[in-house]
């Protein structure tokens, strides 16, 4: 999501409540699927990644360090304030095994599969 130009010279910035989505790579591979998402400008800290067998969400928020006292805006381009995405994933994982890195910007979510061995072989009990 792109914030609008601010092509007046009045200053006024878009409100902080709105919530841009964040963009996002998923790749799947034999064991497991990769999430990636740009997070440059914030902090591992100032992430919340859920996950559930089925889904992920990760919310966050980026803070402008420039100063909202400019007396000209040329360009605003990049997204500041929060953010959020969920994603359905395409097959069940394994939740408990995920892991999740950050670096240079760049976080990196590994989300096992579930194997799935094709038929599981029942017993009977007698009784």
């Amino acid at each position: 999501m792109r914030k609008k130009i601010n092509t007046n010279n009045d200053n006024q910035w878009p409100s902080s409540s709105e919530e841009g989505e964040l963009a996002i790579d998923l790749y799947a591979f034999p064991d497991e699927f990769i999430l990636q998402a740009v997070v440059g400008g914030t902090k591992a800290k100032d992430l919340d990644i859920s996950i559930t067998n089925d889904m992920i969400t990760i919310k966050g928020k980026r803070e402008e360090n420039i100063s909202k006292d400019a007396k000209k805006i040329y360009y605003q381009e990049l997204f500041w304030g929060p953010f959020s995405r969920t994603v359905i994933l395409p097959e069940e994982i394994n939740a408990d095994s995920a892991k999740a890195t950050i670096k240079n910007g760049l976080l990196i979510i590994h989300l096992p599969r579930v194997l799935k061995n094709g038929k599981k072989v029942l017993k009977i009990q007698e009784e």
